[in-house]
């Protein structure tokens, strides 16, 4: 199983800061015919930027990855898991801070309980969204609380389970009718799917590298 010295060795050297204007990395995606028009720099110049979180909690049996299933009364992407996060406003500043201050806000992890330890790539989305993940370490992780307007539940997952290869399942959604092919995670009756296991798969790689 990858430590927290490892992970941090893979994912270089932590970001002091990240303005919504830099460009970074973009994690690699599978795409069908015509979807590649998408993500060009001139399209993705275009997308709304959001951050979001991956929560590693040291545990006595290791780390773990913490994880969100989202209220079933949202508009959009109710029920599914995801790692806490949303959209970056412009009081932020930056991309760490929108991270910091939405999960703070979905589930009470204050952020000076935080340490940044790295970032995985960008991460563009089938609804226009450019995704920045932003690793952070949690060495004492304290009661969480979640924001019942936003998050129905919080859970774990060990770090060593998700970073196992024939943990990640290749499936087909069909969109617009075109086959968008995504990442799924089982673990006991957990799913992890779309955007979300594709962060974590790019973590994989890297940690593979």
């Amino acid at each position: 199983m990858s430590g927290a010295a490892t992970i941090r060795g893979a994912l270089g050297p932590a970001p002091e800061a990240l303005p919504p204007d830099v460009v970074r990395p973009l994690c690699e995606l599978e795409l069908p015919l015509g979807l590649d028009r998408l993500v060009t720099p001139k399209r993705l110049s275009g997308f709304k930027r959001a951050a979001v979180l991956v929560p590693l909690l040291q545990r006595e049996s290791g780390l773990t990855v913490l994880f969100t299933r989202r209220a079933d009364h949202l508009r959009a992407h109710r029920g599914q898991v995801s790692f806490p996060g949303g959209r970056f406003e412009p009081q932020d500043d930056q991309l760490i801070i929108t991270a910091l201050r939405e999960t703070e806000e979905e589930i009470a992890l204050p952020r000076d309980r935080v340490e940044i330890i790295g970032h995985l790539d960008d991460y563009p989305t089938l609804t226009r969204y450019l995704i920045t993940p932003v690793v952070g370490l949690v060495s004492d992780p304290p009661d969480l609380r979640a924001d019942e307007n936003e998050v129905a539940e919080i859970f774990e997952i060990p770090l060593s389970h998700l970073l196992l290869p024939e943990s990640f399942r290749r499936r087909i959604v069909t969109r617009d009718g075109l086959r968008v092919p995504f990442f799924e995670i089982a673990y006991e009756d957990r799913i992890v799917w779309g955007a979300t296991a594709g962060m974590l798969w790019n973590l994989h790689n890297k940690l593979k590298s």
